[in-house]
């Protein structure tokens, strides 16, 4: 899929099944981006829902002026600054939901990794709202920092800031618990 706009064109122009490819290719994504803002799977999985719907039913106009995933990203983005405006307030989830466990031979090791990714997921979780998107965006959701910056509405230089701090709120945040991370 030459990143949603076909689909998105062949949903317009009335194959139905077009859209259950697009859902199908960004609804984990979209999810995860969108749990950044509101620290609620289920809220989260509500906003992915309902940019899937504004998508279906109210059609908007892709121009092209960046790509289909950056597109569809600053819709789900408009949705959830919505929702944080309408309900003002900020649940917390807990991140051990978010994991199952694995079935890989090595047990150990497996383990030791999601415990990491766990204590990671909830110290991102302490960030600053704006740190924890543009970490899932750049990091998580492999976005370039322009694509990110059309998606959080700021330039290239606010976001090479904003990763610059994130990173070292998050070093922070690693060292409160006695954890070194090489790569920050």
């Amino acid at each position: 899929m030459d990143n949603g706009s076909s689909s998105y064109d062949r949903y317009l122009a009335g194959d139905d099944s077009a859209m259950g490819e697009l859902v199908h290719e960004y609804k984990d994504g979209l999810t995860v981006f969108l749990n950044s803002f509101t620290n609620d799977l289920f809220e989260a999985e509500e906003l992915m829902e309902e940019t899937f719907f504004k998508l279906a039913y109210k059609k908007p106009k892709y121009s092209g002026k960046s790509s289909f995933r950056t597109w569809l990203y600053s819709i789900a983005r408009n949705l959830a600054i919505d929702y944080l405006r309408k309900n003002k307030k900020v649940k917390a989830v807990s991140v051990d939901e978010c994991y199952g466990i694995s079935d890989n031979v090595d047990i150990e090791d497996n383990y030791l990794t999601e415990e990491r990714k766990i204590i990671v997921h909830k110290l991102i979780q302490k960030l600053k709202y704006e740190y924890r998107q543009v970490i899932c965006l750049v990091y998580i959701e492999g976005f370039s920092n322009s694509e990110t910056a059309l998606i959080m509405h700021k330039n290239n230089r606010q976001i090479t800031n904003l990763l610059y701090q994130a990173k070292k709120a998050l070093r922070s945040e690693l060292e409160k618990e006695g954890i070194t991370y090489a790569g920050l």
